[in-house]
């Protein structure tokens, strides 16, 4: 049996008066999802507990089967697992977004999707600043991380795309440990404010790297790989450091494509080939469309539209088209969390899922949305029995 998640990050929205109180997801043209929900369930699953924020690093990892009630130490130690970078005990791992703030607004919280290209070369200023307390790493785009030798639970940092618009001098890192990751930022600035590539930026109609926004603390995890737990095999495929680090954490091959950004437009023909070359070597797939996240980080309603109906079109269509190949493989889509365009943010609460192949007994479902997952009186409670469910198809 062969298995296949397809994820579009954030997809999940709210009714919207706008579209004539239609969710995003029911307003675009999704025919490819739609049919997986046609031919098989779509319902809710909740995966991110209660008590947790609805970070996406806590919604993948849920995905992945992982409860991350047991394991989750932080956001940025699962991207430095992707970088490679490995963490002593008395080191924490921290985000390290390059952002763009105006007159102490949260202009942007990815310095205008700034290019991998520039990206480094911000990255490469800001490593003069490079001690023995902390040091900086390369990611991709506006996504990097500064490891600090710091250990507490004390620290309290804020996402920058939960602040997008707002001033951010009452968010700015607190607790026990602040005063260093603050000491850093303010250094960074002052480095970034004469630094060259920030002078091509302007000349270039382009938005400058103000500042870096530390954020996603945490110490070093420890999974259980799927193989030991499942013992199975499987690839993650993604333009994202974070899913990519999960990936990595799970023992699973981790499948990086040229030109894929995480935005609209990225390389999905790229994703799609990997994904069924990757499918004649392992059990399971994870396929990763970070967009419709990034475009509702954004609050335009048009392009999470166009994120939705790509990854429609691109993805999940040529996903079905390998089962002419695989003969009743298994496709589960569905977003990690909620990101509502009218706040730009995340938002806790459930998420529909729609999955169809071998095993799965079809519901009444015709199409696929939130409100066709509310109509099931089936609710999967976590994303770790969503994952069990998922492989042993006992759905019903």
């Amino acid at each position: 049996m062969k298995y296949v998640i397809a994820v579009g990050d954030g997809m999940a929205d709210e009714v919207r008066e706008d579209l004539g109180n239609l969710t995003p997801i029911q307003y675009a043209k999704t025919p490819n999802i739609d049919s997986i929900a046609a031919e098989g369930i779509c319902r809710f699953a909740l995966t991110v507990p209660d008590s947790m924020a609805p970070g996406s690093d806590v919604a993948n990892m849920s995905i992945l089967g992982y409860n991350p009630l047991v394991y989750h130490t932080g956001r940025a130690p699962i991207e430095a697992a992707s970088l490679g970078v490995t963490l002593a005990p008395d080191e924490m791992a921290f985000r390290c977004n390059l952002v763009n703030i105006k007159d102490g607004i949260m202009n942007s919280y990815s310095a205008g999707h700034i290019e991998n290209a520039d990206a480094s070369e911000v990255i490469e200023e800001l490593k003069k600043l490079n001690c023995d307390q902390y040091r900086f790493h390369t990611g991709i785009s506006y996504r990097h991380l500064l490891v600090v030798k710091l250990s507490t639970k004390e620290i309290k940092c804020v996402p920058p795309h939960d602040i997008s618009g707002q001033e951010t001098a009452g968010f700015i890192p607190s607790g026990f440990g602040s005063d260093l990751i603050n000491e850093i930022a303010a250094k960074a600035k002052v480095i970034l404010a004469d630094a060259e590539i920030n002078k091509k930026r302007i000349a270039t109609g382009k938005l400058p790297v103000t500042d870096i926004w530390p954020w996603g603390e945490g110490t070093a995890p420890k999974y259980p790989t799927l193989n030991e737990r499942y013992n199975m095999t499987g690839a993650v495929i993604s333009a994202v450091d974070l899913v990519k680090g999960l990936g990595v954490l799970a023992g699973m091959e981790v499948i990086n494509v040229e030109g894929a950004t995480g935005y609209l437009g990225t390389n999905y023909k790229g994703k799609v080939d990997a994904c069924r070359e990757a499918l004649k070597q392992h059990d399971i797939v994870l396929v990763h469309i970070e967009a419709p996240d990034e475009t509702s980080h954004e609050g335009s309603l048009p392009k999470k539209l166009q994120a939705i109906e790509e990854f429609d079109s691109n993805v999940v269509g040529e996903i079905i088209k390998m089962r002419e190949i695989y003969p009743g493989m298994r496709i589960l889509v569905m977003p990690d969390h909620p990101t509502y365009v009218r706040t730009k943010t995340h938002a806790s609460g459930p998420v529909p899922f729609c999955v169809s192949g071998e095993g799965i007994t079809a519901d009444d479902s015709l199409t696929y949305s939130e409100i066709d997952a509310a109509k099931s009186t089936v609710a999967i409670p976590d994303g770790e029995k969503l994952f069990e469910t998922f492989i042993r198809g006992n759905f019903n």
